[in-house]
């Protein structure tokens, strides 16, 4: 793969060799098919298509210092893959055929993993939906379970450089008791107006209020959000935001440095409190906070004043950067070493 510019990659679609897929159909999960295709055939009446019954998940697979491939915690998208099913009422994927989808998508695509150095990793996208077809608002009777991978580079063109981010109040990412909590294509419909807004306004992200009564910090669009204050990590809690996996890790890091971590509701008007502030998840790891731009009260807060991280992101970001490439000791065994 010597034509791939591995250093410069894009977060986004890549084609790959392979794809593996496995049906629901009478009540139990088929055999897992191998595909070359890119592209497949759909029920004109599936549920996914009319009713919003689609749910994926997303993880990396590394290339580690010592030329193995590791698998971040991957047990932990099987569990969020099999609430967000229950949340829409589809048929969950047990463990067993997650995994095995997983890693056979991986290594039959192994060319594709970026080499060590590079900065690049490869994307693990499973993707659940119904594809039988109703017409009336019903759960479907038959499901597809598909996985693919590939290269890519940082989410934020910027890498693990400070971005800005627009605070929006005229929008909502989830209803207070909807599927904010799940990893469901609606959730991010829902925000891809005041995201291409933020865009086109010169921001990278959005970051959303509660839907409730807009005081409390909910998160970004493709990311959970914290903040460091002093010797603390502070984070959301909240019912309508999705569970990151990296920023459960980055609390479990936070404390083994010696960090205080409060897992809490975070009130908008805190914003200015912080010494600094990012937003985490798969695809960005951590992206840095340069500041934030209230669109509705045309206020600013800014945490980064020389355009570099901060000292406890950086350390946090290292940390688990070096975790997932083996460089790192792996004392809380989140990564699966692919034989």
């Amino acid at each position: 793969m010597d034509n791939i510019a591995w250093g410069e990659l894009p977060f986004g679609y890549f084609k790959t060799d392979y794809n593996v897929r496995s049906y629901y159909r009478d009540g139990k999960w088929g055999e897992l098919e191998i595909s070359s295709s890119e592209t497949i055939n759909i029920h004109m009446a599936a549920t996914a298509l009319h009713y919003g019954q689609e749910a994926f998940e997303g993880l990396k697979a590394f290339r580690g210092k010592d030329g193995q491939v590791r698998l971040f915690r991957w047990e932990e998208n099987a569990k969020r893959m099999r609430s967000s099913a229950q949340g829409i009422m589809m048929a969950e994927v047990p463990d067993e055929l997650f995994i095995k989808a997983v890693t056979t998508a991986i290594k039959l695509n192994e060319r594709f993993i970026p080499p060590y150095g590079t900065g690049a990793s490869l994307y693990v996208r499973p993707l659940l939906f119904g594809s039988g077809p109703q017409v009336g608002v019903k759960p479907a009777t038959e499901y597809m379970f598909l996985v693919f991978v590939a290269p890519v580079g940082p989410y934020f063109k910027e890498g693990f450089k400070p971005v800005n981010i627009q605070l929006v109040r005229d929008y909502d990412r989830a209803a207070p008791l909807g599927t904010g909590h799940i990893k469901v294509g609606g959730n991010y419909a829902a925000s891809m107006r005041p995201a291409d807004r933020a865009h086109k306004e010169g921001y990278a992200s959005v970051l959303f209020l509660d839907a409730k009564e807009k005081k409390y910090i909910d998160e970004a669009g493709p990311a959970n959000f914290f903040g460091i204050k002093g010797n603390s990590y502070i984070t959301p809690d909240s019912g309508t935001i999705l569970p990151s996996i990296t920023n459960m890790s980055l609390r479990q890091i936070a404390k083994d440095i010696g960090l205080n971590v409060e897992l809490r509701h975070v009130a908008a008007e805190e914003l200015g409190s912080f010494d600094e502030a990012g937003a985490c998840g798969t695809a960005a790891i951590i992206s840095p906070i340069g500041k934030i731009f209230d669109r509705s009260e045309n206020k600013t807060y800014e945490y980064s004043t020389n355009g570099e991280p901060g000292p406890i992101s950086k350390k946090l970001y290292e940390t688990l950067k070096g975790i997932q490439l083996g460089e790192i000791e792996d004392k809380h065994q989140w990564n699966t070493i692919l034989k």
